[in-house]
């Protein structure tokens, strides 16, 4: 199954990309999700749109990446969380938490863009990597603390 990417999926593609996929994991998973339409004769006017939105949403440059790599790490993230007794917290931290507290200290972020390697679940100075660029990566460091 041919089909136009709308969002990027880890390890198949980034947005505006035509991918061949196997029919049931684009009919029963990327379709009904929302992260690809059907490729179609006409789709390539679809394809132009999704590819300049991108464009006009990424980091202009390899210079721009660098000084937004370099505001993420100049300082740590404070990030308030709910948390019980031994430091546990209620739940997990989200990135979508993450890209709040980034964008509260002075950087946005997209949170698709953010990696956290295991899931955030106790108080205490995490690192999680943010996807700048497709050459630049920031390390953050966040400090979860109960607020």
């Amino acid at each position: 199954m041919k089909l136009i990417l709308t969002q990027e999926v880890g390890g198949l593609g980034a947005p505006g990309d035509i991918v061949e996929v196997r029919d049931g994991y684009g009919r029963n998973f990327l379709v009904p999700r929302g992260f690809a339409i059907r490729w179609t004769k006409g789709g390539e006017r679809t394809v132009e749109s999704i590819k300049a939105a991108r464009a006009s949403r990424e980091v202009r440059d390899l210079d721009h990446a660098q000084q937004v790599k370099a505001s993420l790490e100049s300082g740590p993230v404070d990030l308030r969380v709910r948390a019980g007794d031994g430091g546990r917290l209620f739940g997990a931290v989200t990135v979508g938490d993450i890209a709040e507290a980034i964008s509260q200290a002075g950087a946005q972020v997209d949170k698709r863009k953010i990696i956290v390697g295991n899931p955030i679940k106790s108080l205490g100075s995490h690192r999680v990597t943010v996807k700048v660029h497709d050459e630049v990566d920031a390390t953050v460091d966040l400090n979860v603390v109960a607020g």
